[in-house]
């Protein structure tokens, strides 16, 4: 009996660098055709965002639900919950979403709402945090992937990759390096999710199959 679908909605908001990756990814790897899962749905908040032409590309069907249409963060997020839930997705991924979510939408999907952070969490909540690393003189810096709590870039930590540090370094560069660890740690973790190898207990993740060494990722 062939195996039900796990569809994934993804949501963006800027270049959609991360959402190309898992594109990527799972044509190279025939995700579809030998695991089941497949990527139902972009959904940007904002009408300019590059993403939804990385979807367009890898024909995946991208909208718009532009934010400053609302007058609420609520009311945003209940058209935002119709939007996803027409998917029954297994997964939510914010791959590069720039919006900070109500405890209430987090509730709904928990356990099955990512993200990817560019900062070795708990280091680093917020934004601008390359030159936060550099100012704080870090020798290592990185990307974490974890479910989404009500805590900022606190939810469990699923995996993390980490680069070194360079002397010479400026932020651009430092994020250039961060951000191909993000493009290999992303679909990863997704596929870990979705093929049941990585899950969320309580407040834990849990693997069942993946080993603690392949969670942890050091960049030369």
């Amino acid at each position: 009996m062939p195996r039900a679908m796990k569809s994934v909605v993804c949501l963006i908001s800027g270049r959609g660098s991360n959402l190309e990756a898992i594109l990527r990814t799972a044509l190279a790897q025939g995700w579809q055709e030998n695991c089941a899962i497949r990527v139902a749905a972009v959904v940007s908040n904002r009408p300019a965002a590059r993403g939804l032409q990385v979807a367009q590309r890898y024909g995946v069907p991208g909208s718009v639900l532009d934010h400053t249409g609302f007058a609420s963060r609520e009311a945003f997020e209940a058209a935002l919950v119709e939007r996803i839930d027409a998917h029954q997705p297994a997964l939510v991924v914010l791959a590069g979403f720039m919006r900070i979510l109500t405890p209430g939408f987090v509730a709904r999907y928990q356990g099955r709402l990512l993200n990817i952070h560019p900062s070795l969490l708990p280091a680093f909540p917020g934004l601008d945090t390359h030159a936060r690393a550099l100012r704080a003189g870090v020798r290592v810096h990185g990307a974490t992937v974890h479910f989404v709590s009500e805590r900022l870039d606190g939810g469990p930590i699923v995996a993390q990759a980490a680069v070194p540090v360079r002397s010479d370094d400026s932020e651009q560069a430092l994020a250039a390096r961060v951000l191909e660890q993000e493009h290999l740690l992303l679909p990863r973790c997704v596929r870990w999710i979705l093929e049941g190898g990585v899950r969320l207990d309580g407040e834990r993740v849990v693997t069942d199959g993946v080993a603690p060494h392949e969670l942890i990722v050091f960049a030369p």
